[in-house]
């Protein structure tokens, strides 16, 4: 009974791992087919306008909505996940997302019900917005607690994993019903991305509750150290910290959805590209993503975190420049290497960036940490680039140096915040030593 005891417990950090990518893979998927759908049709069908900018500026507007529903989301269960757990701060999270994704599949169209359409959209958006702020410091938390010693970037790389998996499941899921005619396409095939969310919904919590409770979390609670306000101790010890985080995380979150989001609308309304081409060159480079982050993990796991980060932000600021100059082209091998390769950098960049912030911040606060810094940024960085982008393409018709430099921009704060956080990380550890020194004196 013991050997098998402990044969179920060797297994738990490869299963915490696998809930993690599954399970964010879930929620990924649940929120890119809401990010392809809002530059695909949501514009036409529930913010119909004669001018074709301000339905697509509308329809980005939701978008960001969910973004900035993502911090409350993170504060919410950050506090849960610290105070009574993790396994059920996540379990609760993919009901929420699975439920508000196929409920967008059935929702009527302007044309049907008038107002009412775009605001039930909005808060459906809203409810997705909170699900997913919740449900990414969680992921990372299960997988990177579970984690053998020294390993814990690697093992977190795991829910970062899930990101590119959900956006290749939402892109052969769109690609499957973008070949409808479009008046079937526009009435009810992009509907059926949405629905297909049920089943996903059903085997994510079958496999979550497999896993056990994060063992520090368990440590924490059977010693009764768990923090009864962990967001104000978050405020009160660790706003630097935090602040610095929000910043690191840029260019892993704005750089998805500026590759991602808006070059479907970019390439499709100033580039003249068809839906179905887009489509096809970033399901081509999300496969290339999947494969690329673990292998990123495996090299920051021998370079040292910090380091690898320094060095693939850096890459991320001199990448849009050849990604515009080969996009530009029209052609789909160009394009797939162009995006690939901005891609590349900032996919490697997003692998390692949770498992080392959520190193900064003790056990007892993490999760309200990690989630509240991440979701923060989300909702400037991410919520913003696709209308920053499409206001820089509009306002600027003809021209992509406005639009790659902007996207230098957005890894350069990455730069500098991973710096500071390093630095320190360094001083941190030298007071603990200090510390430790006097003590044992």
């Amino acid at each position: 009974m013991t050997a098998s005891i402990q044969q179920a417990s060797a297994r738990q950090p490869v299963r915490a791992a696998l809930a993690a990518f599954i399970g964010t893979m879930i929620e990924w998927y649940d929120f890119y087919i809401y990010a392809t759908a809002a530059a695909l049709v949501f514009g036409e069908l529930y913010f119909p306008s004669e001018d074709r900018f301000v339905s697509t500026m509308a329809s980005f507007a939701t978008f960001a909505v969910g973004f900035f529903a993502r911090p409350l989301g993170g504060l919410i269960f950050g506090h849960l996940g610290d105070r009574i757990g993790r396994k059920k701060a996540l379990m609760t999270t993919l009901m929420m997302m699975g439920v508000a994704t196929v409920c967008v599949g059935l929702l009527p169209s302007y044309a049907k019900v008038g107002m009412l359409a775009p605001v039930l959209l909005v808060l459906l958006r809203v409810v997705q917005g909170v699900a997913v702020g919740g449900e990414w410091g969680g992921a990372v938390l299960m997988a990177g607690e579970h984690a053998p010693a020294g390993r814990r970037n690697f093992f977190a790389s795991f829910a970062q994993l899930g990101s590119p998996a959900g956006l290749i499941l939402s892109l052969l899921a769109f690609r499957s019903v973008t070949s409808l005619d479009k008046a079937d396409f526009l009435s009810w095939g992009w509907r059926l991305p949405f629905l297909a969310s049920a089943a996903l919904l059903v085997v994510g919590l079958m496999i979550r509750l497999g896993v056990n409770e994060s063992p520090e979390f368990e440590k924490l609670k059977d010693q009764r150290r768990t923090v009864k306000l962990p967001v104000a101790e978050v405020f009160r010890s660790a706003w630097g910290l935090v602040l610095l985080c929000i910043g690191a995380n840029t260019i892993g979150i704005a750089g998805v959805y500026f590759t991602n989001t808006f070059m479907i609308a970019y390439t499709t309304q100033y580039v003249g590209i068809t839906r179905s081409l887009i489509l096809d060159c970033l399901f081509a480079v999300a496969i290339i993503q999947f494969l690329a982050q673990p292998v990123a993990a495996w090299i920051a796991e021998r370079m040292g975190g910090a380091r690898f980060l320094k060095c693939a932000a850096l890459a991320a600021m001199l990448s849009p420049y050849p990604m515009f100059v080969l996009v530009q082209s029209g052609k789909v091998v160009p394009m797939v290497v162009g995006i690939a390769i901005a891609v590349v950098c900032m996919a490697s960049f997003y692998s390692v960036i949770a498992g080392f912030v959520s190193g900064v911040f003790p056990t007892r606060v993490r999760y309200s940490a990690i989630s509240l810094a991440y979701q923060v940024c989300g909702a400037v960085a991410g919520g913003l680039t696709p209308l920053v982008g499409t206001w820089l393409a509009h306002r600027y018709v003809g021209q992509w140096w406005p639009l790659a430099v902007f996207y230098t921009c957005l890894a350069g704060v990455s730069l500098v915040c991973i710096v500071a956080l390093d630095a320190c990380r360094a001083v941190h550890a030298q007071d603990e030593a200090a510390a430790e020194a006097l003590s044992s004196h």
